[in-house]
Order: structure tokens, then C-alpha cells, then sequence
């Protein structure tokens, strides 16, 4: 079930060339939720100039949403313990930066 306060996402990852030249052929599908609009923080950033390949402003996004909201939901756990305030730092400076 949903939590009101969170907005829900699907993805499919599907592999599409393999540098070691196998048939790709593998895929997988998932839900999640997150308490960011991530479609809005995508749009917010496609002229930025934080990348050169601006493909990687997406990649970018992306990675950090689903990474930050798994750390959040398991703020507690201790793989996040000296992680966590450095984390905190790198989120005050891009947020400064956006």
C-alpha cells in the first residue's frame, strides 16, 4: 500500500548489449516510493551544467533518489553509520547548488 506522503515509481531494467558480447536477454521490474517528485528534480536539471553528458543528469538523479530513500527508511541500520553525516554534508552543498 501506498503512503500518502510518498509519490510511487516503476522501473524495468532491461539489459540491452553486454560488453562481452552474450545475448543480452535479462530484466527486471520493481516498484518503489519515494517522498520526492522525482519526474519534477529530473526536469529541474536538464540544463544543468553539473555534467557533460547531460544523459548523466538523469543517471544521476535517478541513483541518488533510490540510494538516499533506502538509507533514509533505514536510517538506523549501521551499514549507514559513518556513511550518514558525510551524506548529510553532500546533500546541503548539491541542494545549495541546484
Amino acid at each position: 500500500m501506498t503512503n500518502k506522503k510518498n509519490n510511487k515509481y516503476k522501473i524495468q531494467l532491461q539489459e540491452v548489449a553486454l560488453k562481452d558480447g552474450t545475448q543480452p536477454g535479462k530484466s527486471i521490474a520493481f516498484e518503489f516510493e519515494n517522498h520526492d517528485n522525482i519526474f519534477n528534480l529530473i526536469e529541474q536539471t536538464q540544463n544543468s551544467d553539473r555534467f557533460e553528458d547531460k544523459s548523466q543528469n538523469i543517471e544521476f538523479i535517478l541513483g541518488l533518489k533510490l540510494f538516499s530513500e533506502v538509507m533514509i527508511k533505514n536510517r538506523n541500520n549501521p551499514l549507514f553509520e559513518e556513511f550518514s553525516p558525510a551524506f548529510g554534508q553532500f546533500m546541503k552543498k548539491l541542494k545549495g547548488k541546484s
